[in-house]
């Protein structure tokens, strides 16, 4: 969906002096994207993961100083562009989840599909590892984390059995958690929804990066730093990223004034309008070209007008 959030982004960019922000740089795919189609266009680039920012600086390079490249989460955004002097910026790019480096280097952990330390840190200078929640939370705590960030029915079942299983030696490894699961959950829930770790290991993973505490920050933080004009894509990859930013966008494109006003004042007038109709899917081709980008939920809005005081 590279083109398409390309697409949505162009009419703030196509101005001289304009400033994108990609709050989740990666490998800098996008990033490299955005510089090639906006010749003028500068951009700053965030990451939490330092392994991420070296390869990405490399491919950048090209850009010279049109690129800067940030070691931050993309909840720090105000404190990046207050001291770059940049206080507002004409676009905005989210691309959540797991970048494809993180999955595919199998020490980092994030993937069932294949035996590594739990790990799970985006950054690995700092914060509990997913085998630290795993061995440490009290049950009631991981029941509670697998409901919420996995959506996983089966959360009671798979807590006892971690317990049980980390008194008497603790996790390491993420083959052996994914073997419990298997053994934990009932025929019925394995014969559905794919690999039967999968809820957990996100679960773990949003824990062990606080992600939705983050996006919940930094999406909001993200809309008051465009200027007027200015947009923001943000593509999502499970229910709770997709859900939290349609709540703040859709908040930001309804009227806040009260019922009955025969005339809406400036000052309630919505500071958004929606660029997408509910969330774009990725096409038939895309999917078959790249599996990982099946989840992915698009949503777009501009800033329409200042906030009244």
């Amino acid at each position: 969906m590279l083109e398409r959030c390309l697409d949505l982004l162009a009419p703030a960019l196509a101005g001289p002096g304009a400033t994108v922000v990609d709050c989740t740089l990666g490998l800098g795919g996008h990033a490299e994207a955005l510089l090639a189609r906006f010749p003028d266009v500068r951009l700053v680039g965030l990451d939490r993961d330092t392994a991420a920012l070296d390869l990405a600086g490399a491919r950048l390079a090209p850009y010279g100083d049109r690129a800067t490249l940030v070691h931050a989460v993309y909840d720090e955004l105000p404190e990046v562009l207050a001291k770059l002097g940049t206080p507002r910026v004409q676009g905005v790019l989210f691309d959540l989840g797991v970048s494809s480096m993180q999955l595919d280097e199998a020490e980092r952990g994030f993937a069932y599909a294949q035996d590594a330390p739990l790990d799970m840190r985006m950054d690995q200078t700092r914060g509990m590892s997913a085998a630290e929640v795993l061995n440490t939370y009290p049950p009631g705590d991981l029941v509670r984390l697998l409901r919420a960030y996995g959506e996983e029915k089966q959360a009671r079942r798979i807590v006892e059995a971690v317990v049980r299983e980390r008194d008497r030696e603790p996790f390491r490894n993420s083959a052996r958690l994914v073997e419990l699961i298997r053994d934990a959950l009932p025929q019925a829930a394995k014969r559905t929804g794919g690999n039967p770790a999968k809820r957990t290991f996100q679960a773990l993973r949003i824990e062990v990066n606080g992600e939705l505490a983050v996006l919940e920050r930094a999406v909001p933080a993200a809309v008051d730093a465009l200027a007027v004009g200015g947009r923001v894509a943000v593509l999502a990859y499970h229910s709770l990223e997709d859900r939290l930013v349609k709540r703040v966008l859709t908040a930001g494109a309804t009227s806040t004034a009260p019922a009955g006003l025969p005339v809406v004042p400036e000052r309630y007038q919505p500071r958004l309008a929606l660029l997408t109709r509910g969330a774009e899917l990725p096409t038939e081709d895309e999917i078959a070209a790249n599996r990982r980008a099946a989840p992915a939920r698009l949503r777009g809005a501009e800033r329409v007008r200042e906030v009244q005081p």
